[in-house]
């Protein structure tokens, strides 16, 4: 799904959040949203979603103005989310339930997920019995199961251990490459960014405007981003972080 954002500001009350944006993403895409907090990055996803309205401009989804929420864009939060009185197999389940899946159908495809998803044999598992990691798996699980065309991810790994961070990286460019949604990207992780990402957007305190757009798509990757350090250095000090011992 191709999504187009037109010269869009959003305001809540006086507060300027976001100021004439705009910006054209296509099917297969990843794009990484990053700049500083509270500068409206978050904003963005939730107006993809339909869960909040421009004040001006507009979102566009396949060319038709986003009128509301769908399941065909899926939001997936930092905190995962997941219901805490059903089994991991049951949390999977229900994004089908809730689209007139039949219950067996609906099981059976959430334990090919989280098999998919490394938790085979945790299907009955409750998400308090399992770890952070685990239950960021069973929060993807439940997002690809119903095969959204737009995947809007909100610091997805950012609670985690790094190397917990960088395994569900991979499964998360394993399912990209797989299901090929459009993905949003927030994180204040340059590195994820780089590693994850076919466009980086450098964002700009609030109201939020881009700094720059740095473009990735076809480049081979691995953790070792040592060929990108150019642009990292170039990210952070956008960000104004200094990268470079004074002298």
């Amino acid at each position: 799904m191709q999504l187009r954002f037109e010269n869009v500001d959003k305001q809540f009350g006086q507060l300027e959040v976001i100021k004439g944006f705009s910006g054209e993403f296509a099917q297969g895409e990843l794009v990484a949203l990053v700049g500083p907090s509270g500068c409206g990055k978050s904003t963005l996803l939730h107006l993809v979603a339909g869960l909040e309205n421009p004040t001006a401009g507009q979102v566009l989804a396949d060319g038709k103005r986003v009128p509301g929420p769908n399941p065909s864009r899926t939001l997936v939060f930092q905190e995962h989310a997941l219901y805490p009185w059903l089994s991991l197999e049951a949390n999977v389940a229900m994004a089908l339930e809730l689209q007139g899946v039949s219950k067996a159908s609906a099981f059976e495809q959430a334990r090919a997920w989280l098999a998919r998803v490394s938790l085979e044999g945790f299907e009955h598992y409750y998400p308090h019995q399992v770890s952070g990691g685990m239950r960021q798996r069973t929060a993807l699980a439940r997002a690809f199961i119903a095969k959204p065309e737009v995947l809007l991810l909100d610091e997805p790994f950012g609670a985690l251990d790094a190397l917990t961070r960088m395994a569900l990286q991979d499964v998360l460019r394993e399912l990209i490459d797989e299901h090929q949604p459009t993905v949003l990207l927030v994180t204040h992780d340059v590195d994820e960014a780089l590693y994850l990402a076919d466009h980086i957007l450098v964002f700009s305190a609030r109201p939020a405007r881009v700094l720059k757009t740095f473009n990735f798509t076809h480049c081979e990757k691995s953790h070792d981003l040592s060929e990108f350090a150019a642009e990292r250095r170039e990210i952070l000090s956008l960000l104004g972080i200094k990268t470079e011992v004074g002298h």
